[in-house]
């Protein structure tokens, strides 16, 4: 069975060919000049770039590569799922859904289940790592399908950005919330909510932001002992990993991963961001 995902997932690049997984990129304009996500620019060039004042543009996973890969799915006769990035913040769902849609009409037998995950970033990127070991573990693509939908509502976002600015001009968040984000060094605290991006609080400073984090943790996500966690972070490892000696300390969790932020998504969000990502408490495995 083929798994295919796109780049709005954030898992390293060495992960698609490791676990045969199919890598859709997503499309970042940067200085007059396109690139795919993971594939042609490294996240690292973009927030050099944004610190110096560049503005890069995203845009979604080519339909010309949808097509290509589900032709070739339905010519080979072979099974496959696509999880795709929130399509509260991307199209490339619903291009997805309507390249499907023409491909069924001259191959219907095309088995291929198309899952809007609701997710972004490392949040979106363990629900691919789950669909993975249940296909690895020999689950159906119709247990597959029940499973990853079941799973994705479960998974909870937090984070915090340095600056709203980025959000605001890619349409993220309103100017309001922006503005007042920038003031007096107040870091929002933002979850995802039905695949949109949705600022819950606010805490002064970035270090008194991710302790209030951690307490969000434990209200919605409960016994971490059995769980893993992720970490995304825009270029500031040491930081996610002064998060992550803190949320070991705190919760003791089975796992925790932590990863860069990608192109794409970092090209919204800027520099500075740090996220974290889990299953709720009432998610059963």
């Amino acid at each position: 069975m083929k798994i295919f995902t796109d780049s709005g997932c954030d898992l390293p690049k060495s992960y698609y060919e490791e676990n045969n997984v199919e890598l859709l990129p997503l499309r970042v304009q940067l200085n007059n000049n396109e690139y795919d996500d993971v594939i042609s620019i490294d996240s690292k060039e973009i927030y050099e770039a944004i610190r110096q004042g560049a503005r890069p543009k995203t845009s979604q996973v080519s339909p010309d590569l949808f097509l290509k890969h589900f032709e070739n799915l339905a010519k080979n006769e072979e099974e496959g799922i696509y999880i795709a990035f929130s399509s509260e913040l991307s199209g490339t769902y619903n291009t997805a859904v309507m390249i499907r849609n023409q491909v069924q009409e001259q191959y219907p037998s095309l088995k291929l289940a198309i899952i809007d995950s609701k997710c972004a970033s490392l949040g979106f990127g363990l629900v691919v790592e789950e669909a993975v070991r249940l296909r690895n573990t020999g689950a159906s693509l119709e247990e597959l399908e029940a499973k990853i939908t079941a799973l994705t509502p479960q998974m909870e976002h937090l984070f915090t950005v340095e600056d709203l600015d980025y959000l605001a001009k890619g349409g993220r968040v309103s100017k309001a919330s922006a503005f007042l984000g920038g003031l007096l060094s107040i870091k929002p605290i933002l979850n995802v909510e039905d695949g949109k991006l949705v600022p819950i609080e606010k805490s002064r400073g970035r270090k008194k932001a991710i302790s209030r984090m951690l307490d969000l943790m434990q209200e919605r996500g409960g016994n971490f002992s059995e769980k893993i966690i992720g970490i995304s972070h825009s270029d500031d490892v040491d930081f996610a990993n002064d998060v992550k000696a803190s949320i070991q300390e705190k919760f003791s969790p089975k796992a925790i991963q932590v990863t860069m932020i990608g192109s794409a998504i970092g090209s919204h969000v800027g520099p500075g961001t740090i996220a974290i990502f889990f299953t709720n408490k009432s998610y059963q495995a």
